[in-house]
């Protein structure tokens, strides 16, 4: 396995590869991996002749007082999930390399990137969006995979990439979850015990929803209500979205059908986390 800290660099082992006809998979990542990130490599190692990972803590999806100073970070530990779990090539450049002081180009993708975390985070996606989009022409992959607990993101991303034409291929890949539901996140280790217990709460809400459209539950409004409830009742847990929306342009909807994805926004603590439920 191969580290490359520059875009020069990287490119070159990329193009060595395609003119041997390989195939190269793309894992974006922001480092302190964890087994979601795991699931994603081993899925491109599965389908790809060259697996990618790109480690890189964005600055540009950061607003202000958010934890980019704090953002964990393990390169090293990282390195060795991505040997262990297939990868040919880590790409780690440092802020200066991707944004040099001179950079005034950005790519944004409006409508649907206007609710859920967007209008808690005014120009995170922005951020998303460019930095995804500069990776996609540095490793030139011909797929993506991104992990479908970010769902707003990679509603977003397939949208960015159908749109500008990329010759790629986007794949969301399941969340992968703790034993009690919670989805794999870096910022978990923020959680202390007692909040770590308490985040379970969004899971079991999740599964509440699951369960109920099971049951015949067609009445946004109603079942919001609920979810919103159920979540209340756990005092260390404070609501920052609870949103039902269509499946592709994640627009509200007051009656439920498929495809619609149930996403969740929830402070535990001083951690913000975020699940969803999608119903194809």
């Amino acid at each position: 396995m191969k580290i490359a800290e520059t875009k020069q660099e990287t490119r070159k082992i990329v193009k060595e590869w395609k003119k041997q006809g390989l195939s190269v998979g793309l894992v974006p990542t922001m480092g302190f991996l964890h087994e979601g990130h795991e699931s994603l490599i081993l899925k491109s190692a599965a389908e790809n002749d060259k697996t990618v990972v790109s480690v890189f803590v964005n600055p540009m999806q950061f607003g202000k007082n958010e934890d980019l100073e704090d953002y964990p970070r393990d390169f090293e530990r990282d390195c060795s999930i991505c040997r262990k779990a297939g990868a040919d090539l880590i790409f780690h450049p440092c802020p200066q390399e991707m944004y040099p002081a001179d950079f005034f180009s950005y790519v944004n993708v409006d409508r649907i990137t206007e609710g859920l975390c967007g209008s808690d985070r005014p120009g995170h996606f922005r951020g998303v969006c460019t930095v995804v989009s500069k990776l996609f022409h540095i490793t030139t992959p011909d797929r993506a995979y991104f992990g479908q607990k970010d769902a707003q993101q990679l509603a977003v991303i397939k949208k960015m990439v159908q749109d500008l034409d990329f010759d790629l291929q986007v794949i969301g890949c399941p969340t992968v979850r703790e034993a009690d539901g919670l989805a794999k996140s870096s910022r978990n280790t923020y959680l202390s015990p007692e909040e770590r217990k308490a985040a379970a709460v969004i899971h079991r809400t999740l599964e509440y929803a699951k369960e109920a459209i099971s049951q015949g539950q067609r009445d946004a409004g109603e079942l919001k209500k609920e979810l919103v409830s159920r979540i209340e009742k756990e005092p260390l847990a404070e609501i920052d979205y609870i949103e039902l929306v269509d499946g592709e342009l994640l627009q509200p909807v007051k009656v439920l059908k498929k495809p619609l994805l149930i996403a969740a926004a929830v402070r535990v603590g001083k951690t913000r986390l975020i699940d969803n439920y999608f119903w194809e």
